[in-house]
């Protein structure tokens, strides 16, 4: 099924409209063959952005940018302050994911 939907994301805009609709199928099965069997628990915000600060290597000096204060960035990675919606999406645009993961 990957390697499907790989073939038909290389097929970029010259995919058929049959093509768009096998490749949404494709996509949700693969999207619900992962979730029963590799669910992903839930977990708080400020412990996904820790984990996604660690797999790249990043210092909360390096949030400063997102932030604009180091005491904000540490409540914020400590879990003492909750993720505003502004610096949800621009975290997502850093980390290339959904702005949702941390709301």
């Amino acid at each position: 099924m990957l390697a499907l939907a790989e073939q038909l994301i290389d097929k970029g805009e010259s995919r058929t409209p049959e093509e768009d609709q096998l490749f949404e199928l494709v996509t949700r099965l693969i999207e619900d063959f992962e979730d029963e069997r590799y669910p992903i628990p839930d977990a708080p915000p400020h412990r996904i952005l820790r984990f996604l600060m660690e797999q790249n290597d990043l210092r909360q000096s390096d949030l400063l940018s997102i932030f604009g204060s180091r005491g904000y960035v540490s409540d914020v990675v400590n879990g003492k302050r909750a993720i505003s919606k502004t610096h949800a999406k621009a975290l997502g645009e850093m980390f290339h994911i959904s702005p949702e993961v941390f709301i």
